[in-house]
């Protein structure tokens, strides 16, 4: 009986050896791979030599699972979300890259929305190298690209004086009265309306003319 209940005890002694054995369990983890497996070593085995190394692969599962969700949901907030958990992530950079995207075509739907040239203006600024610049810059010259020629002189002095009772009559219609000086050899005086789109200009001068006004649609001088 005394013989059976040490062999018993010698046995399960080293059963349990076995299954404590840092290299078996190293292995083990290895095996699974997650973040679990290398946590249980790490609480088997706390000064083992290998626990950096497990310490290491468990932030490393967690950034890929970070990541993954964050590709998963493809969403600001989940990019933004990742950066924070992991600012030191593999996939960091490719994070911010995919939050400056979608930031940069959240602006432009505004912009679009808007359609104004200070709204297009302001995207450009802050999105100079944007996918959606040169559609930006396309839209300015749309909205910017004619005005309404509303006067000629040599005299700077006229100029400035129909342009002050023009916008104090018209101001609305022409957004802005601008006397734009000569260019190169000319010595022209122009007193314009305010940068628009051609639609805007054509009916700006439609009613100028009804009020015996000269008007007439040019392309912008800016």
């Amino acid at each position: 009986m005394k013989k059976s209940f040490l062999v018993l005890c010698v046995i399960t002694a080293g059963a349990l050896a076995a299954c404590s054995n840092p290299s078996a369990d190293w292995q083990k983890a290895n095996q699974a791979n997650t973040v679990g497996a290398y946590q249980q070593f790490i609480q088997q085995h706390p000064n083992d030599a290998r626990v950096a190394q497990a310490r290491n692969r468990i932030g490393a599962l967690n950034d890929e699972q970070a990541w993954t969700a964050a590709q998963s949901a493809n969403t600001l907030d989940a990019y933004q979300q990742y950066l924070q958990q992991q600012p030191n992530g593999m996939h960091a950079a490719d994070a911010q890259d995919k939050v400056n995207s979608l930031q940069a075509d959240a602006a432009w739907q505004t912009a679009t929305s808007a359609n104004t040239a200070a709204g297009y203006q302001d995207f450009l600024q802050k999105y100079p190298n944007s996918p959606h610049a040169s559609d930006a810059q396309d839209a300015m010259k749309k909205l910017t690209g004619y005005q309404a020629l509303l006067y000629s002189t040599h005299s700077q002095k006229l100029a400035n004086k129909m342009a002050q009772s023009l916008k104090s009559k018209y101001g609305n219609e022409l957004q802005d009265v601008v006397v734009v000086p000569p260019t190169g050899k000319s010595k022209t005086i122009e007193v314009r309306s305010a940068p628009m789109a051609e639609s805007d200009a054509k009916t700006a001068c439609t009613k100028l003319k009804k009020a015996h006004q000269h008007c007439t649609v040019v392309k912008s001088a800016s």
